[in-house]
């Protein structure tokens, strides 16, 4: 690990390396990128069984006081305020164009405490932003002493329940405080049944000191294999989900990006606290669907060849007009098909449009098809 202040991937660290991991060094962490059976084997494992994700250099925060959900809603186009306690949502902070600056997940422990997680790149920048807009109004606190672990796949629930009995009765976006029971050790943790690999699964916020053992104690489950960030990557896609500084940076909207679905009602033209963030005036001008406010969008494209269409890869119109550029592509290891996600102008968005990617000078014809790609498996009760 290059950043000496930075405790969480130490005790994981030996772990994923007598695994047979190959480590790359991502946002000041060493991170596991694949493990020997390769990213196709730990793709396939994590739809059918349980993979374990080391996910530690997100960055994790709690605001508190009572006035921390309003506080933080005026940062994000979310309702905050509104959310019940013991559930999860999808925020994204934003900058006073309307850009994003990251996008991340918050949890309403109480009527006067907001948990966020957000992108271990960009933490460091988005807690200072946080601190600086509503620390007056609440507390800002960091918890880099917490390691965040990831089980994912539709055998998660099984492996989980027997170590921290009553996580089955969770679903999709919901959690709390549990104790996990390893046989030798009782480890309490924060958890939520969530994920962003479109599979049923639970984020696991543990003290670093406890990391260990608890990883160790889930990969002793029969269903359980360890899984790098490679296989996190073409999961995600899968599932239709943009990945921060790939698809999704400072310079897009909400709109752009196809997340709109994440503004709830209350927070558009005639909601009750509408506007009120950000950029308010751009992005609900481009919900309403104002001439010219949008001049481009995120969308889903499946090859029509087998020929995988990676990033930077020049989006084109079948008369050779530049659309855009692939900010995520691979070849689907479930969908077994070449996917990709590009922004193209409005007019070429709808479902069935063609375009063609220019991989190597040769044109690739593709189609603009619904996102998810592989549907996805929440456990909603």
């Amino acid at each position: 690990m290059s950043a000496p202040d930075d405790l969480l991937n130490v005790p994981l660290n030996d772990l994923h390396i007598s695994l047979g991991a190959r480590m790359v060094p991502f946002a000041g962490y060493s991170m596991p990128v694949q493990y020997p059976e390769g990213l196709m084997a730990e793709h396939k494992h994590t739809r059918t069984a349980a993979g374990l994700f080391d996910v530690s250099h997100m960055g994790q925060l709690r605001l508190v006081g009572d006035d921390a959900a309003a506080a933080f809603e005026s940062l994000i186009p979310v309702d905050v305020i509104d959310l019940p306690v013991g559930k999860q949502r999808y925020g994204l902070l934003l900058n006073d164009e309307g850009g994003i600056i990251d996008d991340l997940m918050f949890f309403k422990k109480s009527a006067t405490e907001v948990f966020v997680i957000v992108n271990g790149a960009c933490k460091v920048g988005d807690i200072a932003h946080i601190q600086a807009k509503i620390g007056t109004r609440c507390q800002v606190i960091p918890m880099p002493e917490y390691a965040l672990l990831a089980l994912q796949g539709p055998q998660a629930v099984n492996a989980l329940s027997r170590l921290a009995p009553g996580v089955e009765k969770l679903v999709f976006m919901t959690g709390g405080n549990f104790t996990v029971d390893t046989g030798t050790q009782k480890i309490d943790v924060f958890l939520t049944r969530s994920g962003y690999t479109g599979e049923d699964g639970f984020e696991i916020s543990v003290h670093h000191t406890q990391a260990l053992a608890l990883a160790t104690a889930l990969l002793a489950q029969p269903e359980v294999k360890p899984i790098g960030l490679g296989a996190r990557n073409s999961l995600r896609l899968e599932a239709g989900l943009p990945l921060y500084g790939n698809d999704v940076d400072t310079t897009t909207t909400p709109v752009e990006t196809s997340l709109q679905w994440a503004i709830q009602k209350v927070r558009r033209t005639g909601g009750a606290r509408a506007g009120g963030f950000p950029g308010a005036a751009k992005i609900l001008a481009q919900l309403a669907g104002a001439p010219g406010a949008t001049s481009r969008k995120r969308v889903g494209l499946m090859a029509l060849e087998r020929v995988p269409v990676r990033e930077h890869v020049e989006i084109q119109s079948s008369t050779g007009q530049r659309l855009g550029e692939v900010t995520s592509g691979l070849l689907g290891p479930t969908i077994d098909k070449p996917i990709a996600m590009a922004y193209v102008p409005p007019e070429f968005a709808a479902l069935g449009t063609q375009v063609n990617a220019m991989v190597r000078g040769k044109a690739i014809k593709m189609e603009v098809v619904a996102m998810p790609f592989v549907p996805t498996n929440y456990f909603r009760g």
